[in-house]
């Protein structure tokens, strides 16, 4: 009877070590599920900044001897200025007209204004508001360049263009 109870106690034992040690093996857990996607939408990129304007520069035109006519190059700078004036819509400017030395202070007055006008014409007809130009003549009074020769003479008849306000 010894032989029986060792051997069911052995085979008790072995059922044991069965059960519990060879038991069934857990499955593998499932991966987490992924993080949730938020919900996406069409967002449209903001619009650029508009391009800085550039700084107001107005170019200086010149005239031919005891004229006040536009030269085809002067049309081609107020052209210029017109442009950058639109792009500065509020500027208040001045047009000053000068001349050379040669002719008398009244003509040379008379024909500096005149240049003025010339200059100032053109811009209201390419669009510029009459009431934001003024005009003055200062004769031979400011020459840019002290001489007496053609060179300097052609480089003092001129009209510049003075920001008042921007």
């Amino acid at each position: 009877m010894i032989k029986k109870t060792a051997f069911l106690l052995l085979l008790a034992a072995a059922l044991a070590i069965a059960f519990v040690g060879c038991g069934k093996k857990q499955p593998p857990l499932p991966p987490p599920p992924p993080p949730p996607v938020a919900e996406t939408t069409q967002v449209e990129p903001p619009t650029p900044p508009p391009p800085p304007v550039k700084a107001l520069e107005l170019t200086t035109i010149h005239f031919d001897y005891d004229k006040y006519n536009l030269r085809p190059d002067a049309m081609d700078i107020l052209s210029q200025n017109a442009m950058s004036l639109q792009e500065h819509a509020g500027t208040v400017i001045k047009i000053e007209g000068h001349c050379d030395e040669r002719g008398s202070d009244a003509y040379n007055m008379a024909l500096g204004e005149k240049r003025a006008a010339a200059a100032r014409d053109y811009l209201v007809n390419y669009g510029m508001a009459k009431d934001k130009i003024s005009i003055i003549s200062y004769g031979e009074a400011r020459p840019v360049e002290r001489g007496h020769d053609e060179n300097t003479w052609a480089k003092n008849r001129r009209a510049d263009f003075i920001i008042i306000s921007e």
